[in-house]
C-alpha cells in the first residue's frame, strides 16, 4: 500500500515541477552530447594520439553545439527565450556560458589526471558530470528563465 500511495505522489511532483522535468530533459540531452563529446574525444586521444587536454577541447565543441540546438527545442521549450529574437546574442551568451564549462571541464582534468594520476577516460567522466550543474544552471539563469505565457 505504501508504495502505490508514495509512487502518484512523486509523479505529480515531478509533473508539476517544470525544473525537474527541464534538469531531466538536459540530463538526457547531456547524456546524448556526451556520448557524441566522449566518442570524440577517444577517437582523438587513441587514433590520433593528440595531446588529452587538447583532444578534450575539440571533443567537448561538438557537444556543445548539439546541446544547443536539443536544448532551445525541447529542454526549455516550455520557457520563454530571454533572446529568442537575438540568436546570435543568445548562441554567443549559451556558447561562453558552454566555454566557461570547458575551462573549469579542463582544470578538472589537469588536477584529475595531471596531478593525482587519475585514469584519463574515468577523469572525463567525473568532470562531465560536475560541470553539467554549472551547465544547466547559468543556462537556465541567463537564457531560459521565464514561463512561456499561455
Amino acid at each position: 500500500m505504501i508504495k502505490k500511495s508514495f509512487f502518484p505522489i512523486i509523479k505529480v511532483k515531478i509533473q508539476k515541477s517544470s525544473i525537474v522535468r527541464q534538469f531531466i530533459r538536459y540530463l538526457l540531452t547531456g547524456g546524448l552530447a556526451f556520448v557524441v563529446d566522449f566518442s570524440i574525444f577517444t577517437f582523438l586521444l587513441y587514433s590520433f594520439n593528440l595531446h588529452y587536454l587538447f583532444a578534450n577541447m575539440l571533443s567537448l565543441l561538438g557537444g556543445l553545439f548539439l546541446n544547443y540546438f536539443i536544448s532551445i527545442k525541447w529542454v526549455f521549450s516550455e520557457c520563454k527565450r530571454n533572446l529568442e529574437n537575438k540568436q546570435k546574442t543568445e548562441l554567443t551568451i549559451f556558447t561562453i556560458i558552454g566555454f566557461i564549462g570547458v575551462g573549469l571541464n579542463q582544470l578538472l582534468m589537469l588536477l584529475m589526471v595531471g596531478v593525482m594520476s587519475w585514469q584519463e577516460l574515468f577523469s572525463k567522466i567525473i568532470a562531465t558530470a560536475l560541470v553539467l550543474f554549472w551547465n544547466f544552471g547559468a543556462r537556465k539563469m541567463l537564457l531560459f528563465r521565464f514561463k512561456k505565457d499561455i
